[in-house]
């Protein structure tokens, strides 16, 4: 097995891959469906050294978050994939101008090649195997680089593939960033990359050397919104459920809530009430996730901390203890109306830390998430459809949930993706097969057509065909 470790093997294991693309450019559907199966039975077979590895590296993450938020969505897609991808591989018909006829015309998908996967640490599973099976449903090979801060899953990931993939197929890359530096610049046929909005921009400028297109999942500050009138009780269930998964360590979590200016503190009591309910050990409790590493912990208590020292009031949701800074356990905090200053506003969160802001009408709302970059995500809580449509209107974000959170990423019919400074591109189900392929148009002649008449040299017949054709 090549050790992924360095810039040489790692360019030898590219090579290898697209010397393999080169000599089968187009594998059929029994060659691509092989693969996804083996992706699936990989998946399945070591289900339980996966969760291990992962909670592990965590530091504590409970077994079935990892089931919820990583396997199934993985199986989920490999399965959508599996049944579907050899009807998308089908050469797709389209209609040709009256002024072609009778030629025909079509799309034929076709592998791009070689398909470079950047994984972050907070789901490295999902993020992973994710975009691969769109890859492989492509018929494309793949090269995969996992997070250094996820290592025991790595390195378990890493044999595992090695162990049911061969070299030329899909292999498996660690390291740190320097690795992950010389990973972006190799010139893949499509790059995906997840992470911060900070890191993409490096990665989108190294791929830009070669030219290699990219899908960037960036994340961002993902407003939820309760419009007027709305339940908090059961809004405030619906965005701790979203806001709590993985303790807040999600792409596509809540960052922070807007609510109607009288509303602030029974929306905070009934935000307790839940996250009591939810988690009654609370930081504790066997179904709470620990924050990854001491890095990202401190990280968050340095937010919590100049928040506090500006007078923000901070409201801890648990009973008990607020944190354990051996097994860097965080629970969760409501800021209320902190100013835009501070990091937890200016940036994104990724932690169980949630700002409440107070608004005094729908539009004030929609004009502060509109102040800021484009979110990843919005989730806007309204018994109105009328203006739950007119906010989707007038907001420009990378997906949306209306009265719900995070669901939205799990529909393999819906694109997945982010907009201006949380990504760009998209994949999930048929939309990862498209960005991993390139839909070649194709012009078929037919024997018998009137090509010649409109060649040099251009008679006066050339002027009036086009005189009639402009008119018609």
């Amino acid at each position: 097995m090549i050790q992924n470790d360095g810039p040489a093997q790692m360019q030898t294991l590219f090579d290898t891959q697209r010397n393999a693309h080169r000599h089968a450019p187009f594998p059929e559907w029994d060659v691509r469906l092989d693969r996804l199966q083996r992706l699936r039975r990989m998946i399945e077979d070591n289900e339980g050294a996966i969760e291990a590895a992962i909670d592990a590296d965590f530091g504590g993450r409970p077994a079935i978050e990892t089931q919820i938020a990583e396997v199934f969505p993985s199986l989920s897609e490999i399965r959508t994939v599996s049944r579907r991808g050899k009807a998308w591989m089908k050469e797709r018909g389209v209609w040709v101008s009256k002024w072609f006829l009778p030629a025909r015309a079509h799309i034929m998908p076709r592998p791009l090649g070689v398909i470079g996967i950047i994984v972050p640490w907070n789901y490295p599973l999902g993020m992973a195997v994710g975009p691969l099976a769109g890859a492989l449903a492509a018929g494309n090979r793949a090269m995969v680089k996992m997070s250094e801060y996820t290592p025991g899953f790595s390195a378990l990931f890493q044999r595992l593939v090695a162990d049911a993939f061969r070299p030329d197929e899909v292999a498996v890359v660690t390291g740190g960033a320097d690795v992950a530096a010389a990973f972006s610049s190799l010139p893949f046929n499509h790059l995906v990359f997840t992470g911060s909005t900070a890191v993409g921009r490096k990665v989108m400028s190294a791929a830009s050397a070669n030219l290699t297109p990219v899908t960037l999942e960036l994340g961002g500050k993902s407003p939820s919104v309760i419009a007027p009138g709305f339940p908090l009780d059961k809004a405030a269930g619906r965005i701790l459920a979203g806001k709590l998964l993985n303790a807040g360590q999600t792409c596509v979590a809540p960052d922070y809530v807007l609510v109607p200016r009288g509303d602030v503190d029974a929306f905070v009591e009934a935000a307790r009430a839940k996250a009591r309910k939810m988690y009654p050990a609370g930081i504790a409790d066997r179904d709470y996730c620990s924050i990854v590493d001491q890095r990202q912990y401190r990280r968050l208590l340095g937010y919590l901390d100049e928040a506090r020292q500006a007078g923000v009031r901070a409201t801890e949701l648990f009973d008990g203890a607020p944190r354990d800074d051996s097994a860097h356990r965080l629970g969760p905090v409501i800021l209320v109306d902190p100013p835009p200053t501070l990091a937890a506003m200016r940036n994104e969160i990724f932690g169980p830390i949630l700002p409440v802001l107070p608004y005094d009408r729908p539009e004030d709302a929609v004009e502060f998430i509109n102040g800021l970059e484009h979110p990843l995500a919005m989730y806007w809580f309204d018994n109105d459809g009328s203006r739950a449509q007119w906010a989707l209107r007038q907001t420009h974000v990378g997906g949306a949930c209306i009265n719900e959170t995070l669901v939205h990423f799990a529909q393999e019919e819906l694109p997945f993706g982010g907009v201006g400074s949380s990504g760009m591109g998209h994949y999930h189900g048929k939309w990862g097969f498209d960005s991993f392929s390139k839909l070649t148009p194709v012009f078929r002649q037919s024997r018998f057509n009137g090509m010649e008449l409109m060649t040099a040299p251009y008679r006066p017949v050339v002027r009036r065909m086009l005189a009639l054709m402009k008119r018609m």
